[in-house]
């Protein structure tokens, strides 16, 4: 697309914000209702556009895009950043032009900044956390805040790189979900912005939408401004470990076939995940790294001797665990990670059901030694609340029956991108979170007749949204 006809896309756009800053519909005006006294609560605006108007000449693979809003609103968006994104949202389809939206997901396949056949679009980003506020459960008497920020939680994930939008919006599985679920089971109610500029509430949307919106994935309903949250109750002190084993190939196997038998069977206070990693071959002296990252919302000692009565072949050792509150295990387990200029990664989903048998498991250790390239397979335990709260809750399907995710990793350099196919292939199910073009396009039956009530035209769309029925 030549260079005049995005700058022509940013000029109209600029015009269209300033034509509609007074016109806004009267729909939008819809305030969070006060929380129920029986929950504790958050409300936040989930992310605030990022301040700024950006055009560029497509590099190959990308499309032209103009971010809002502009920087000629930076002073109102402070004010009204609700109202902001309805008019980016209107100007967006008085231009003819696509929406993207960022939110703060995993975006593997880059769906939130970038089209298909390089259509321009608007990309509306709401990365930058605006406030949160807190309101107790109830109060007998004068209740300092410090105690209440140091035993309530929300079920949070571990990517300290991600958005609240995006997160919940895929149901949200995180190292509290065994105790209290996913974080769209604790959601009360948002703020959505439809595509017809409406800001629409829990009480003023329909309900399939609201059941729809909270596990459907990202990129397909709107524009979530805010949302209100339960938060939980966790301990002031909880115990956390993050350590390391290494071995042969027949070593390690047997402690992961060892894992699917306590991970997602420990009590509901239990969270401990695993991952395996692998480098190629002539690198790894045939052995495999395993590590575990747990989070027991009990003491030390309690931890320690349920943990070496289930688990013993993982050998815990007192010194290897620490007690600390549960905003201190947050910033522990977020660690950063990116990939460096001239690296290519991907990243698939999978659900197991059964436990997978020894022999198989020492296959596919003993493949992982001879691996291609490098990468690793994280487990993540299901069951307890996981496995209580029913699959129709929200669109999150994989419940009872569910023994643990898998998330498969690999990483290569520039000079190996053509062999990239062999690296990697198709999984048995997914966690909408972790989007993989692979799978082709989404076309739900329980989730494509609530599309046609918020979004009939398909404007909120990409590669694998979720399409209207008709």
């Amino acid at each position: 697309m030549a260079i005049h006809t995005i700058v022509a896309a940013t000029a109209a756009l600029a015009l269209c914000l300033v034509a509609t800053s007074a016109t806004t519909p009267a729909a939008g005006a819809h305030p969070l209702p006060s929380p129920p006294a029986s929950s504790p609560m958050a409300t936040s605006p989930s992310r605030r556009p990022q301040a700024s108007a950006r055009s560029s000449t497509p590099p190959s693979g990308t499309s032209a895009s103009t971010s809002l809003p502009s920087a000629s609103h930076r002073r109102s968006l402070s004010r009204r950043p609700q109202r902001d994104i309805q008019r980016a949202v209107l100007c967006a389809r008085n231009a003819s032009l696509a929406i993207r939206v960022r939110a703060g997901g995993h975006s593997y396949e880059g769906l939130s900044y970038t089209t298909e056949n390089h259509v321009p679009f608007v990309d509306i980003d709401v990365a930058c956390t605006v406030s949160a506020s807190t309101r107790p459960r109830r109060r007998s008497g004068p209740s300092p805040a410090r105690r209440w920020a140091s035993t309530l939680a929300f079920p949070g994930g571990t990517c300290s790189t991600l958005g609240l939008g995006g997160f919940v919006s895929g149901g949200g599985f995180g190292l509290l979900s065994r105790k209290h679920g996913l974080a769209a089971d604790n959601v009360l109610d948002e703020t959505l912005v439809d595509a017809g500029g409406r800001a629409l509430t829990r009480a003023t949307m329909d309900a399939d939408v609201f059941w729809a919106i909270r596990g459907g994935g990202g990129g397909s309903w709107g524009v979530v401004y805010s949302w209100k949250l339960r938060l939980v109750h966790v301990p002031a002190t909880i115990t956390v470990f993050d350590i390391e084993r290494r071995g042969p190939a027949d070593l390690i196997a047997g402690l992961i076939h060892k894992w699917q038998y306590v991970g997602p069977h420990l009590p509901d206070e239990f969270y401990i995940s695993t991952r395996i990693y692998f480098k190629p071959k002539p690198t790894n002296g045939g052995n495999l790294t395993m590590s575990f990252t747990g989070q027991v919302l009990v003491p030390k000692h309690l931890a320690l001797s349920v943990l070496n009565k289930a688990y013993p072949e993982l050998r815990l050792a007192e010194s290897e665990l620490a007690e600390v509150s549960w905003v201190e295990s947050t910033a522990k387990f977020a660690g950063l990670y990116s990939i460096g200029v001239g690296e290519y990664a991907k990243r698939k989903s999978d659900y197991v059901q059964a436990p997978i048998s020894k022999p198989d498991m020492v296959k596919i250790a003993r493949y992982m030694t001879a691996a291609p390239t490098e990468g690793s397979i994280q487990l993540n335990p299901y069951g307890a609340a996981m496995a209580r709260i029913g699959s129709g809750e929200v669109p999150f399907p994989h419940r009872a029956g569910f023994l643990y995710s898998v998330q498969y990793a690999v990483d290569w350099k520039a000079a190996e991108n053509g062999r990239a196919g062999e690296f990697m292939g198709n999984p048995r199910g997914a966690y909408v979170n972790y989007v993989d073009l692979d799978l082709g396009t989404n076309n739900w039956t329980d989730a494509t007749g609530q599309k046609s009530k918020i979004d009939p035209r398909n404007v909120f769309n990409n590669a694998q949204s979720i399409p209207p029925s008709h």
